[in-house]
């Protein structure tokens, strides 16, 4: 599959390959990311989704391929560096950090302080002012325990929004909330203007909101384009086993697809 070209790529990926146990994971799979591109990674479970997210935040590595960040491959930028350019929201945020909410968001600082530094009132500052955009500053003291799923995930939109990253990946990020904190997440990840990559279970969603839209079917990449383009009612057919049609709603000057689903397969 022919990558988009870009004179201003943030990430390129070359023919990457991640196996585990003698299992392929991720087969062939090349693309690029622009700088301030909002892409969106769909497909069914065990697609690959995770995996290739995880390359990306180097939680894994490939068996082969090539990963390019700004133009150098992943494995010569040092994991400071990188942490301090790439942010991740994944999909469970664990309710076990026995802190304030403000000291959560102060952790989306620490790439960027020498080390044992102490945090400034501007530090503080820009916490706060991160916690406004998330409406939750009156939740600045409160344990980050005792927040909904959906508080929790707005605090760490806030931590990436102190981090100021270059790329924010986010691994299915609203896949446990309600509706509306789903598109509020998502709505404020796309406000923080930065190079987004996510992977969504809600379609819809995802052709909304993203400016691209990467497929993944048994670890191959399927299709590559912008949503009124790729989610279609064949598509869907041929990747999730589905039946539906698909219609085009327009905002403005913009088309966005909507899916419906038929029913009745049992």
């Amino acid at each position: 599959m022919a990558n988009l070209a870009c004179s201003d790529t943030l990430i390129q990926i070359d023919h990457l390959c991640v196996e585990k146990g003698n299992k392929s994971l991720i087969n062939d799979v090349s693309f690029s990311i622009s700088r301030g591109e909002f892409v969106g990674l769909i497909g069914p479970n065990g697609a690959g989704k995770s995996t290739l997210l995880r390359c990306l935040y180097r939680y894994f590595q490939p068996s082969s391929g090539n990963l390019l960040f700004q133009g150098k491959p992943i494995e010569v930028v040092s994991l400071k560096q990188y942490a301090k350019q790439v942010a991740v929201v994944l999909q469970e945020v664990g309710n076990d950090f026995n802190l304030p909410v403000v000291d959560v968001i102060l952790m989306g600082l620490t790439p960027h302080k020498p080390l044992f530094s102490n945090y400034t009132s501007d530090d503080r500052v820009k916490v706060m002012q991160s916690l406004n955009a998330v409406g939750l500053a009156l939740k600045a003291s409160q344990s980050f325990s005792s927040l909904s799923g959906g508080e929790r995930q707005r605090v760490m939109i806030a931590k990436a929004m102190v981090q100021q990253p270059e790329l924010l990946i986010m691994d299915e990020p609203t896949s446990h909330l309600d509706v509306k904190y789903q598109i509020q997440i998502m709505e404020l990840a796309k406000a923080m203007n930065v190079t987004v990559i996510a992977s969504f279970h809600d379609l819809n969603l995802a052709g909304a909101l993203c400016e691209r839209i990467l497929v993944l079917k048994s670890g191959e990449l399927v299709a590559n384009g912008c949503p009124i383009d790729v989610l279609t009612s064949e598509l869907l057919s041929a990747v999730f086993g589905v039946c539906a049609e698909v219609d085009m709603l327009h905002s403005g000057s913009k088309a966005i697809p909507h899916i419906r689903y038929h029913y009745g397969y049992i």
